[in-house]
């Protein structure tokens, strides 16, 4: 069963971020998820245009960017500039008054159009947008920071998206508090990928090959 792996790279070592990326990419990450944060629309801030810039010129492998600031729409195209075609950007779409002028920008720069929802944010409140998007990052804790507790009623919600996802034509993926037992019981339901933090990726003495290598290895079950 095939499922993609992106690393939450809010969560590296930036002691020796060249590092990090390296290691990771020879591992076998699928791609880089980069947390933009701007200490407003969430209450913390984390990584900058910089950091995101420096991770693209440093792989060859896509980056996942989840912006998590307002009004997107207004610094975009500072984004867009910094990326290469075929990267992946999330917006919120409460963060925004017209999300879809912001998603049709970055669908005409080239890259993969997406919207992150919040715990608290009803699948009715994005229905148009989902027939614009090619990716849904389901937040399964409130955004902001890492190492949160996992929310149970979201499972509910990425039920209701997968039963979406073949007739809208999204992917769906999951991001926060992702443990083993949530790739084993979302993968075979058809969840598309995994945001990896603190749960399952970093700080935990191993190398990341072996790490991936026992996710990708796990008992995976229809």
């Amino acid at each position: 069963m095939n499922f993609e792996l992106t690393a939450s790279m809010m969560c590296a070592n930036y002691g020796n971020l060249e590092k990090e990326v390296t290691d990771l990419e020879a591992g076998g990450i699928d791609s880089f998820h980069i947390d933009i944060m701007d200490g407003r629309y969430v209450p913390n801030y984390a990584m900058s245009l910089n950091d995101m810039a420096y991770i693209a010129k440093a792989t060859r492998k896509p980056l996942d960017v989840h912006l998590m600031i307002e009004h997107p729409n207004n610094r975009i195209d500072l984004f867009l500039k910094k990326l290469r075609k075929g990267d992946t950007i999330y917006i919120h779409p409460e963060a925004e008054y017209h999300p879809s002028t912001t998603l049709q920008s970055i669908i005409n720069a080239g890259m993969i159009p997406g919207i992150a929802i919040n715990p608290g944010t009803s699948i009715e409140t994005v229905m148009e947008m989902l027939r614009i998007v090619d990716k849904v990052l389901v937040m399964s804790v409130n955004p902001g920071n890492a190492g949160q507790m996992y929310l149970p009623y979201v499972g509910k919600k990425i039920t209701r998206l997968l039963a979406m996802k073949e007739e809208m034509e999204f992917e769906v993926f999951w991001d926060g508090a992702c443990s083993a037992d949530k790739i084993l019981e979302f993968a075979p339901k058809g969840v598309d990928g995994f945001v990896l933090g603190t749960t399952l990726l970093f700080g935990k003495n191993r190398s990341y090959a072996d790490i991936l290598a026992d996710i990708r290895n796990m008992r995976l079950t229809p």
